[in-house]
């Protein structure tokens, strides 16, 4: 039996909102015990950086370039998630003796699973001498070295979650983990463990950068700009009539595989409602792309926080006979999940442990991961 390490988890997302923290005790298996969690929002000036780091990021041919100012960008960005933990800390009575290990996820610039390039921004080495303590990150790169999309990675937590759940939503087995950040992505975890993983399509991005352009605001808090509207139907079944959706290989997408609709196509309220709308069809259509049906939607990330999204979900949900329900009524935390996941993998990839399979990324095989960075005194005593 693997001994438990206590481990921080350290994700910043698509939506460029922030970095979540959170604490997890773990084997790396199936036992799992949650801490605390917390979210620290980026400054609007320093979200405008990175989403100018996400276009400079485009001209990156190899891995390890950093055209324009990338290079300040990750330098950065990596003294912010240092800052963070410090914070993170102190807000929970901890100290940095009470951690074991650090996954840290880092910023992506660049996805292109077809080309078998992923990037992203932040710097192990630097966080570890910064903290003190070990740092697994760059945790997608050997997916996608043997033939895999690099994610997504979240799946092998969301296994030892199912494992956990209450009773009478066990019972609803298949079940569903879905995340909406800026891209949704889904788990398919079978009654027997099986898992089968892939992005969905579009999650809160179009609707954050659609709300950002017309009403000068990162986000649809609560979907309240949606409420105000109504579904433009042409405009949704050009979303949905996308090729992504009906083609049997799933794969992973990056931020802008999708793009916001032009300003001619709907007013602010009714494109933010189309959006909403698309989001959660996108989801439902994975069910199509499972062995069996799902009983049970479990709904983590921000936008299951736009009820417009939840709304939608649900009805399309009923027609299939199956349940939508948050993450929180299932006892779990949708704010935290992803950043659990990280600090569950870095325990996993410390103990040589698969990260992916085949049904997860389209790896080769099973396979582990990460970079193990050693802050300067234990390198120096190893």
């Amino acid at each position: 039996m693997k001994s438990a390490s206590t481990a921080i988890g350290l994700m910043s997302g698509t939506s460029l909102d922030g970095i979540d923290i959170a604490l997890l005790r773990t084997d790396g298996m199936s036992r799992v015990e949650r801490g605390p969690s917390a979210s620290y929002p980026y400054e609007p000036a320093f979200r405008r950086l990175l989403a100018e780091a996400l276009e400079t990021a485009k001209a990156i041919r190899q891995r390890d370039e950093r055209p324009g100012n990338l290079a300040a960008i990750e330098r950065e960005l990596t003294r912010r998630h240092g800052e963070a933990v410090r914070r993170f800390l102190g807000d929970n009575a901890l100290r940095l003796s009470d951690i074991d290990l650090v996954g840290f996820h880092g910023q992506t610039v660049l996805h292109r699973p077809l080309d078998g390039l992923t990037v992203q921004l932040g710097l192990g080495d630097l966080l570890a001498d910064d903290l003190g303590l070990p740092v697994v990150y760059d945790m997608r790169a050997n997916d996608m070295l043997n033939g895999g999309e690099g994610a997504p990675l979240a799946p092998a937590y969301h296994g030892a979650l199912a494992e956990g759940l209450p009773d009478d939503l066990r019972a609803m087995m298949p079940a569903v983990f879905v995340n909406i950040g800026g891209i949704s992505n889904v788990t398919y975890v079978g009654s027997d463990g099986r898992l089968i993983a892939f992005d969905s399509g579009p999650g809160n991005t179009l609707i954050d950068q659609w709300v950002e352009r017309h009403a000068g605001v990162p986000f649809d808090q609560d979907g309240m700009i949606a409420s105000e509207g109504v579904v433009v139907t042409g405009l949704a079944e050009r979303y949905l009539a996308n090729a992504f959706f009906t083609d049997d290989r799933r794969r992973s997408l990056d931020r802008n595989d999708f793009l916001p609709p032009s300003d001619d196509e709907a007013e602010l309220s009714d494109g933010a409602r189309t959006l909403a709308y698309v989001t959660a069809a996108a989801i439902l259509k994975a069910a199509a792309h499972f062995p069996e049906p799902p009983g049970l939607w479990i709904v983590c990330g921000g936008g299951r926080k736009n009820r417009l999204i939840l709304s939608d979900m649900q009805a399309l949900a009923d027609e299939m006979g199956a349940r939508v329900v948050t993450a929180e009524e299932a006892g779990l935390d949708g704010d935290a999940m992803e950043a659990e996941a990280w600090a569950y993998l870095a325990v996993r990839s410390l103990h040589g442990l698969a990260l992916t399979w085949p049904e997860t990324t389209h790896v080769k095989g099973p396979v582990s991961g990460g970079v193990l960075a050693l802050p300067r005194d234990m390198r120096e005593r190893a």
